[in-house]
């Protein structure tokens, strides 16, 4: 949730510095795209496609999480040179580690999970039972590498609440960064 406005805000950023510099911003150089389309589709039909996300079993539904998280991180590897990948990469691969350390879903805490929904609803969900979409409820003494699950929050004056990890900052820091560099190209600044 929070890639968006992190590559919203690194176009604007680049695109701000571009026409400052009286240069273009453009597209950084990416290739290899449809990896990114192709990681989408497992996460789709597991995630966010309704007629899927609660008739497929957890097995299958966390290998569908992982299998996406291994594309979007072949596509890092494949565009490694670009500014920003590496640290996207970085953030991927965080999640992918406190993913499959913990079934294939990522572990949140009942105090993190608490937090986003009304008390209520909170009462429906059981240690162990999926939370939201890609979620699992764990108590942060029984998760793998607790550290890196979701357990950031926003502040509570926010409008939105969403749990998030150390890896979607690092996700959310590589996009801003890979959008804020797109910038004109070296000959261009020499001419102008």
């Amino acid at each position: 949730m929070i890639l968006l406005p992190a590559l919203l805000a690194g176009w604007l950023v680049g695109w701000g510095i571009a026409r400052w510099r009286g240069q273009p911003w453009r597209v950084p150089p990416i290739q290899f795209a449809w990896l990114v389309f192709l990681a989408f589709i497992p996460q789709f039909v597991a995630v966010y496609l309704p007629a899927t996300r609660s008739s497929l079993p957890d097995g299958w539904a966390a290998a569908c999480i992982i299998g996406s998280q291994v594309f979007l991180l072949a596509f890092c590897w494949l565009n490694c040179r670009i500014p920003g990948i590496v640290l996207l990469a970085s953030g991927l691969a965080a999640n992918l580690l406190v993913i499959a350390a913990n079934g294939g879903f990522m572990p949140i805490s009942p105090e993190t999970a608490r937090r986003l929904v009304p008390a209520e609803m909170f009462e429906a969900f059981e240690l162990g039972s999926r939370f939201g979409w890609k979620d699992i409820l764990l108590l942060p003494e029984t998760t793998h590498l607790a550290f890196l699950s979701d357990r950031l929050l926003l502040p509570d004056w926010f409008p939105y609440q969403v749990a998030f990890s150390l890896g979607d900052v690092l996700i959310a820091m590589g996009a801003f960064w890979l959008m804020a560099a797109g910038l004109g190209s070296p000959e261009r600044q020499k001419r102008s």
